[in-house]
Formats: structure tokens, C-alpha cells, sequence
């Protein structure tokens, strides 16, 4: 890797592609989308602060987690353009996703924890789907894994109280006789 001098106050796309890890074309494409920017120099070339590392290693973290790229977007809007955004500010704007990313949290251990398990998309082809989806009555709240997506159902001690939305029981199935 080409070492940047500490003090250089821009960079080059390469160089900027070079230290943060991401592709060139990438760089044009969050640039195309308003995620950072860059100036042109007389010959037409662009330059970047050095804050748009930070902005790129962001922008990066976010999408790895999830975060979509209009979320991404609207967060960098809150930074300062004046200025080269602080821990606080970083600290500000990624408080605002602890709320989501909990969620998140939530929705993939409960993937990892019910996944074998009925999760109510309708399929009923599990031997506990006729328990805990009885009639796919999961299917008249709407599309995809009612059970597991906690944007459509919320947790289990939550869900007791809303209809259609029942914690998965270990209720026997009934025997024909």
C-alpha cells in the first residue's frame, strides 16, 4: 500500500480507494448517491478531505450491518460540512441507530433460535406448522416469516397480547383416531 503522508490535507481517489479498501468505482458510486463528496482540481480530477475515510469506513460498517443506503445517507446529512465531524458527532449519529441495530440484533438471534421451527410463511409443510399456524392464520397479517421478522412480530413476551402473533408452544399434535 502507498503510505499517504500523515499531513496531506486531500486525497486522491486511488489514494482514497487504496487506504479505505473500496473500489474506485464504489467511491464514484456513494459520491453519485451523496454520501461524500469531492472537489475538482483544474485537470478535472477529484480531490477528497480526509474525513472522507471516516465517511467511507461509515459508510461501509452500515451497509455490512444492514443499513440501507438512504438511512446511510440521511445520517451524513446531520454532519457538518464546515467541518471535520468530532467524536461527538459520530458519537450523536450513531446513537440514533442503537434503537435499529438492537433490533436487528433481536430479528437474527431469533433467526438463529426458531429457523428450524415453524416461522409462519405459510408453507405448513413442518409438523409444528399446524401448531403454531394453524390454517396459516399467520398469512391474513400479510407476506414473509411473520414469526421471525420482528418488524412484523414483535417479541414473544409482546406478542401474547397481539392477536395472531402467538409464541410458538409445545401443544402435541392431535392423533387420528
Amino acid at each position: 500500500m502507498t503510505k499517504v503522508a500523515w499531513n496531506t490535507k486531500e486525497l486522491t481517489v486511488g489514494q482514497l480507494a487504496e487506504r479505505s479498501g473500496v473500489a474506485v468505482s464504489a467511491l464514484h458510486f456513494y459520491e453519485a448517491k451523496g454520501l461524500i463528496e469531492s472537489r475538482r482540481t483544474a485537470g478535472n480530477q477529484r480531490r477528497y478531505t480526509r474525513d472522507s475515510l471516516r465517511r467511507v469506513a461509515f459508510i461501509r460498517l452500515a451497509q455490512r450491518i444492514g443499513i440501507p443506503l438512504k438511512t446511510i445517507k440521511d445520517a451524513l446529512a446531520e454532519l457538518p460540512d464546515e467541518r471535520t465531524p468530532n467524536r461527538d458527532d459520530w458519537a450523536r449519529l450513531s446513537a440514533a441507530w442503537r434503537g435499529e441495530l438492537d433490533d436487528r440484533i433481536e430479528q437474527l438471534q431469533r433467526l438463529r433460535d426458531d429457523l428450524t421451527d415453524c416461522i409462519g410463511c405459510g408453507c405448513l409443510s413442518l409438523d409444528r406448522c399446524p401448531v403454531a399456524n394453524p390454517n396459516d392464520r399467520l398469512g391474513d397479517e400479510g407476506p414473509g416469516a411473520r414469526r421471525i421478522d420482528t418488524r412484523l412480530c414483535p417479541p414473544p413476551q409482546a406478542c401474547a397480547t397481539t392477536s395472531g402473533c402467538a409464541p410458538f408452544t409445545e401443544t402435541p399434535l392431535p392423533t387420528a383416531s
